[in-house]
C-alpha cells in the first residue's frame, strides 16, 4: 500500500474533517459520511478507508462517552449488558465485510433512512421523552437481536450505524435521546475494540492518517457531547433530522446523480 504525503494543507483539511466528523457522530451518527471520502481522496483503497476510519470512531468515541459519563448522563454498570449482542454482529460483520454487495445494501439503507426521516417528524415525543425513564426491565430476545443486526452493519461498514443504534435504543428499548446517544457511542466504542484487530490482522489501517483525523475528531466529540447535554435531547434531535435526510440523499444515489448533470 503507497501511503499518501501528507503536508501542512492536507494536514490541515484532514483535522477539520475529523472535527466535523466527530462532532457529528457524537449528536446523531453518520460522520463517516465525511470520513471516509476524504480519507479515498488521500488516496487509500476503500478497503483499507474503512479500517483506518476505525481508529477515529475508537478515540473520539472514548472521548464521547468519558464526557457524557462525567455530565452524569449514564454509568457503565447499568448498560453493558446490551453491548453483548451488538459485539457478536460486529464480529460477524467485520468478518464478511469483503463479501457482502455494498451497493445493494446501501441503496437499502436509503430507503430505510427515508422511513426513519418520516418517524423522527411524525413521533417526536418518542425520541425527546423516555418511555421507560428507569430502564429496569430486562431486554427482550428481539431487542437483542436488533442490537446483532445492527452490529453486524457496523462491523461492516460503520457508515450510518450511530443513526440506527438511536432508533433501536429509543424506539426499541426507551431511551430518550439524549442518554440513547451516550449508549450508542460506548457499544460503538466496545465492538470496535473488538474488531479493530481483524482490520490490522488484514493490513488495512493507516495509522499515520488514521490518527491525524482522529485528532481532529476527538475535538469534535468533546464539544458535541457538551452541546448534547446543554441544550437536551430537542436540539440532537433537529441534528439526528438533518444527519438522516443528507444519509438518506447520499445512500440512495441522489447526490451523485445531481453532480454529475452539473458536471454535464
Amino acid at each position: 500500500m503507497i501511503v499518501p504525503e501528507l503536508n501542512a494543507w492536507l494536514i490541515a483539511l484532514t483535522l477539520v474533517a475529523g472535527f466535523a466528523a466527530g462532532f457529528i457522530n457524537t449528536l446523531a451518527g453518520s460522520g463517516s459520511a465525511i470520513s471516509l471520502p476524504l480519507l479515498m481522496f488521500l488516496g487509500l483503497p476503500a478497503n483499507v478507508a474503512n479500517g483506518t476510519n476505525r481508529l477515529m470512531i475508537l478515540l473520539s468515541g472514548l472521548v464521547g462517552v468519558a464526557s457524557f459519563r462525567q455530565q452524569k448522563v449514564f454509568s457503565f454498570r447499568d448498560n453493558m449488558r446490551i453491548t453483548l449482542p451488538s459485539i457478536a454482529g460486529a464480529i460477524i460483520g467485520a468478518l464478511m465485510a469483503v463479501s457482502v454487495n455494498e451497493q445493494a445494501m446501501t441503496r437499502i439503507i436509503g430507503v430505510l433512512m427515508i422511513v426513519m426521516f418520516f418517524m423522527v417528524v411524525y413521533k417526536p415525543e418518542k425520541w425527546v421523552k423516555a418511555s421507560n425513564p428507569d430502564h429496569k426491565h430486562q431486554f427482550t430476545w428481539w431487542q437483542h437481536l436488533l442490537m446483532f443486526g445492527i452490529g453486524f452493519y457496523g462491523g461492516f461498514i460503520q457508515l450510518g450505524v450511530g443513526v440506527f443504534l438511536l432508533a433501536g435504543l429509543v424506539l426499541g428499548a426507551g431511551y430518550d435521546l439524549l442518554k440513547a446517544n451516550a449508549l450508542k457511542i460506548l457499544i460503538i466504542i466496545v465492538y470496535t475494540v473488538v474488531i479493530l484487530p481483524i482490520f490490522f490482522w488484514n493490513q488495512q489501517i493507516d495509522f499515520v492518517i488514521g490518527l491525524v483525523l482522529a485528532a481532529g475528531s476527538m475535538l469534535g466529540a468533546f464539544v458535541a457531547s457538551r452541546f448534547a447535554v446543554s441544550w437536551g435531547p430537542g436540539f440532537v434531535r433537529y441534528i439526528l433530522l438533518a444527519v438522516i435526510l443528507f444519509s438518506a440523499i447520499k445512500f440512495l444515489g441522489i447526490y451523485d446523480f445531481f453532480m454529475e448533470l452539473i458536471k454535464a
